[in-house]
């Protein structure tokens, strides 16, 4: 008869930082925090903490680095360095069809966000909502987008659906780049960008009225006029283009 081996308090540990990591409590590339504050965390001793962590790095899932602590690996960006889709996200189509992509994504998180949003994630929201830079007040776009992105996987947290929240930020770079540019589309554009900041309140104003089918058709509603702003923009830029042409000709 085969002994029962009793399970270690280090695999139970182990097993709560990997949920932590995959909540996103601890996001990729984040530093965990330090063995003490862990072990108080847990109600565990310090070499228990250790043991799980070596645990965890047996696994590939974080990383020591000499002096500077234990970070989580950036294992949920690996997607994006896919060569093909880095090749994808230069043409001026694969923008468009992003926004389409878009829709179900952030349709989705909307919609669970005020289905199963806690008080926590609500707070979070709203700061990720109010540490937006609007329209004029932001000159760099990359700084926005990057805000955007935020507010969007705060979103996506809300949803407590892991794998949403996963394929969200496989996507952070390309949904950081299809933003920033974007944004530089409409820079010129100052009652558009008034527009879509107020479609942003809606989608938060709904999730905190819990109100799922009203969350996504404001997030829709957001996405759908931001797409056929930027359609009407490049219009405009191609009858331009043409009458310069006509001018030159004569």
């Amino acid at each position: 008869m085969r002994k029962v081996q009793s399970r270690k308090l280090s695999d139970d540990i182990m097993e709560q930082l990997e949920s932590m990591i995959l909540d996103g409590t601890f996001l990729a590339g984040q530093k965990l925090p330090p063995e003490r504050e862990l072990a108080e965390k847990f109600a565990v001793s310090r070499p228990s903490v250790r043991e799980a962590i070596q645990k965890l790095e047996a696994k590939n899932l974080v990383e020591r680095k000499q002096g500077g602590g234990t970070f989580v690996k950036p294992r949920l960006n690996e997607l994006i360095t896919d060569p093909l889709l880095l090749l994808l996200s230069d043409r001026p189509e694969m923008q468009f069809d992003l926004l389409e992509f878009r829709h179900a994504l952030e349709g989705m998180a909307a919609y669970y966000a005020a289905l199963r949003g806690q008080p926590d994630d609500f707070s979070a929201l709203q700061k990720a909502l109010s540490d937006l830079p609007l329209g004029a007040n932001s000159s760099d776009k990359s700084i926005e987008a990057k805000a955007l992105v935020n507010f969007y996987l705060t979103m996506a947290g809300a949803a407590h659906n892991l794998v949403l929240l996963h394929v969200m930020r496989s996507l952070q770079t390309m949904l950081q780049d299809n933003i920033q540019r974007n944004l530089e589309v409409l820079a010129s554009h100052a009652e558009a960008q008034l527009t879509i900041n107020r479609q942003r309140e809606l989608i938060v104003h709904a999730i905190l009225a819990g109100d799922p089918e009203r969350a996504r058709q404001a997030s829709n509603e957001h996405l759908a006029f931001i797409e056929e702003t930027l359609l009407n923009i490049n219009r405009q830029d191609m009858r331009m283009q043409r009458a310069l042409r006509r001018i030159e000709v004569k």
